[in-house]
């Protein structure tokens, strides 16, 4: 269950969530993102086109990531939502949070 990270420019990267961000992975994304921080990563854009599950502790290590970047102006961008993902997105209300792309494109050219 690993993560898919491709480098758009030296400060954005994509990460393709796979199946599911839950209990069992959240630990596994947080490496994937410290890491991609540490390289000099601030701005995160989120695949969720494959994705079915995405659980509180998932949620909770988006936030995590969030808080990290936001000093530096840092953002995080949801692309290409699942409809699994758009119902935890609707009912946390974190869409006030995360801005959303239909595509990862659209995403990256609002980053850039």
């Amino acid at each position: 269950m690993g993560f898919t990270v491709e480098s758009l420019s030296p400060t954005t990267v994509v990460i393709r969530m796979g199946e599911a961000l839950d209990f069992r992975n959240a630990d596994d994304f947080k490496s994937t993102f410290q890491s991609e921080i540490e390289n000099g990563s601030v701005n995160f854009i989120l695949d969720f086109s494959d994705t079915a599950v995405l659980d509180s502790t998932g949620l909770g290590s988006i936030f995590s990531l969030y808080r990290q970047i936001s000093p530096d102006d840092g953002q995080v961008a949801f692309a290409d939502v699942s409809r699994p993902v758009q119902v935890v997105v609707q009912l946390t209300r974190t869409y006030k949070v995360f801005r959303q792309f239909p595509t990862v494109d659209a995403a990256e050219e609002a980053l850039s």
